[in-house]
């Protein structure tokens, strides 16, 4: 796997999914020595499932151990610290982590309780635990959400868990953009999977998950989450610390060199796919609401959350300017209408091209279409 690529999965098993990304990024290559100390670094910010939106679906981590467990890696660690005020260990417990880890045979660490060094992080000194510091190849499991202070939180923010507690503090009190920054220039990222299986519209304690469907795998961490960025219906010139962790040369933001292999094709809409937990996500309110705006016919999952999150950048006024909703799935391909979103509906008179479209590119013919 390239520096440069993002292999991208849609389904709901996740499990499988994980497993699959593996493979296909050749993953035992990237590792190499089979006694390294590999370490998986889960989003467990709260104590909640992971069809809630918040946290990151254990199937995930168990795919990948699996995988590894396949091809001679047997020095597995998961390591995680909630955030100020949640409990870790509970954390384990309510999303299925010490279970996973029960059944594995893989360590569970809190970070929450371990001992931490400052080190030089490109000019600003940054605590980070011992564990993750002991690691030899770092696994970044984050779930691409939603956050309510700098927008989005994928891989270079979920390394805020590699932190004690009073660090985590000290990041709020600086602002969290320029500390983040500064952190992933030591943090590991050598492997990235991103849950977007059902990731947060807008809040980080999850509540109005989005079922996209949607994982993929990246090495370039500032990349990843620019990309993600970009199918949330974000610019990155809104979340300050991609622009800064580039300028620090961790990885590009620049999405045009990013090469997408996808892996499977979207899979279907529904909101009880699958028999795992990545199937029993149920909306919140405020999906409910933005989906008075939609009308779906066999939308695929992906398409259909990249329109989710475009509504959801739109003000009142502008939601209120669509006289009738907006047109999405293959129950539309060679029908008329006036405006619909993806490749089913190029026959209306407006429609955003994709299989499937961005959120951002989403948003853009919205706005246009107004």
């Amino acid at each position: 796997m390239e520096k440069n690529e993002i292999l991208v999965i849609y389904g709901s098993d996740p499990s499988d999914m994980a497993e699959k990304l593996a493979e296909a990024a050749n993953l035992a290559a990237l590792v190499g020595d089979k006694n390294k100390r590999i370490g998986l670094k889960p989003n467990l910010v709260v104590s909640r499932p992971a069809n809630e939106g918040a946290t990151t679906h254990p199937e995930i981590a168990a795919g990948l151990i699996a995988y590894l467990k396949k091809n001679g890696f047997n020095n597995l660690v998961i390591l995680e610290g909630s955030w100020v005020g949640d409990s870790t260990s509970d954390a384990f417990s309510v999303c299925g982590y010490r279970k996973l880890a029960k059944d594995a045979g893989v360590e569970l660490i809190d970070t929450q309780t371990d001992k931490a060094r400052v080190y030089d992080c490109k000019g600003m000194k940054i605590e980070i635990c011992d564990s993750a510091r002991a690691v030899d190849f770092m696994i970044n499991l984050p779930v691409m959400k939603g956050h309510c202070q700098t927008l989005l939180t994928c891989a270079l923010k979920n390394n805020k868990g590699i932190m004690p507690d009073r660090e985590k503090r000290r990041f709020h009190s600086e602002g969290l953009h320029k500390p983040i920054a500064h952190l992933n220039t030591v943090a590991r990222n050598d492997f990235i999977v991103v849950d977007g299986i059902c990731g947060d519209l807008d809040f980080e304690e999850g509540g109005n998950p989005v079922f996209a469907g949607r994982m993929f795998a990246a090495l370039d961490p500032v990349l990843c989450d620019a990309w993600a960025a970009n199918l949330m219906g974000l610019d990155t010139r809104d979340i300050p610390y991609i622009g800064l962790v580039e300028k620090l040369g961790v990885g590009t933001a620049d999405i045009t060199k990013a090469a997408i292999r996808e892996l499977t094709p979207p899979s279907e809409h529904s909101s009880s796919a699958g028999s795992s937990t990545a199937g029993t996500s149920r909306p919140g309110g405020k999906v409910k609401q933005l989906a008075s705006y939609i009308h779906e016919d066999s939308a695929c999952s992906a398409c259909y959350a990249a329109l989710v999150f475009a509504l959801s950048r739109l003000n009142r006024s502008e939601l209120s300017s669509f006289k009738e909703p907006i047109a999405i799935g293959q129950g539309f391909q060679n029908k008329q209408g006036k405006i619909g979103v993806g490749r089913c509906t190029k026959s209306f008179t407006a429609s955003c091209p994709g299989c499937p479209p961005s959120g951002a590119d989403i948003l853009k013919f919205l706005r246009l279409s107004d």
